[in-house]
């Protein structure tokens, strides 16, 4: 879904707005595709980057879950997962990698998908590589049609 239209983050609902989106997604690491998927969701929240959720079908490579939960006001209890570098099977990354299982009625359709940290591992929205949501807590997606300057995450933004 290339669009020249600017997604501006500051009129996205609060609540947040769970939604199928066509647009093509695509992780990568170390030059190996761990993910890719035309069938994801994306949650567009207040002053938020979008955070996409792909289906469990479109990983390539095994999930384990860590210990690691947090709790979202709108979407519930999250699960964290880490997974190894199929490059490396030594090197594995905990707790970027986070799902929600039994989420609220809202979102129910995101039950079981997966959304991804922009990092350690590359992330393309239609072809090109997104830069992750500013402070490292929120896990949205940077893309060019995003008008940054309404980017809630780094400290001082919005609140922080």
């Amino acid at each position: 879904m290339p669009t020249t239209q600017k997604l501006n983050p500051r009129t996205f609902p609060r609540p947040p707005l769970c939604e199928r989106t066509p647009r093509h997604l695509q992780v990568v690491w170390n030059g190996t595709t761990i993910a890719e998927t035309k069938d994801a969701f994306w949650v567009l929240e207040t002053y938020h980057p979008p955070t996409y959720y792909l289906p469990p079908s479109s990983l390539k490579v095994p999930l384990q879950p860590t210990p690691r939960s947090s709790f979202c006001e709108w979407k519930g209890r999250a699960t964290y997962y880490s997974l190894a570098n199929p490059a490396n099977p030594g090197d594995t990354v905990k707790d970027r990698v986070w799902s929600y299982d039994s989420p609220t009625e809202g979102f129910k359709g995101i039950r079981g998908y997966l959304s991804f940290y922009a990092g350690p591992w590359e992330c393309f929205v239609d072809g090109e590589k997104v830069e992750a949501q500013p402070g490292d807590f929120y896990g949205g997606w940077m893309t060019s049609d995003i008008e940054r300057e309404f980017v809630k995450g780094a400290p001082g933004t919005r609140g922080w």
